[in-house]
């Protein structure tokens, strides 16, 4: 018997697709999944580095241009280091969103050199 619900012997009924509405995920919420993302793929950070934070445009509900600004111990592979971080962001940003993620800017907003005795591998 169904009841004014759409209910058949205490079973919900089943509403069409067109009828159930739509989950957005705002770019705010994006933005911090990518910020997540960018210090996984980053590490350990230099000490008086600021952790990457990340600024993200959604269009459409499906589609998210994703920018990401780092700071990076130098020297070091800055371009392997930049891919990574373009890769994770993506990989994490897709997976939890269902988003296409098309763009990744990464942005290095400042480069940490290392003590000197870390540079040539000597301990005092």
């Amino acid at each position: 018997m169904n009841t004014a619900e759409g209910e058949a012997d205490g079973a919900p009924g089943l509403v069409p697709p067109r009828e159930r509405g739509t989950t957005r995920i705002t770019d705010r919420v994006v933005a911090k999944i990518a910020s997540q993302a960018a210090r996984e793929a980053v590490g350990p950070l230099p000490r008086d580095a600021e952790p990457p934070y990340a600024t993200v445009v959604v269009h459409h509900d499906d589609t998210a241009r994703v920018r990401v600004h780092v700071e990076l111990g130098y020297p070091g592979d800055i371009g392997g280091r930049c891919g990574q971080v373009r890769r994770q962001v993506t990989e994490r940003v897709s997976g939890l969103t269902g988003m296409q993620v098309p763009e990744v800017a990464v942005q290095v907003e400042r480069l940490h050199p290392a003590a000197p005795d870390e540079i040539h591998g000597r301990t005092r």
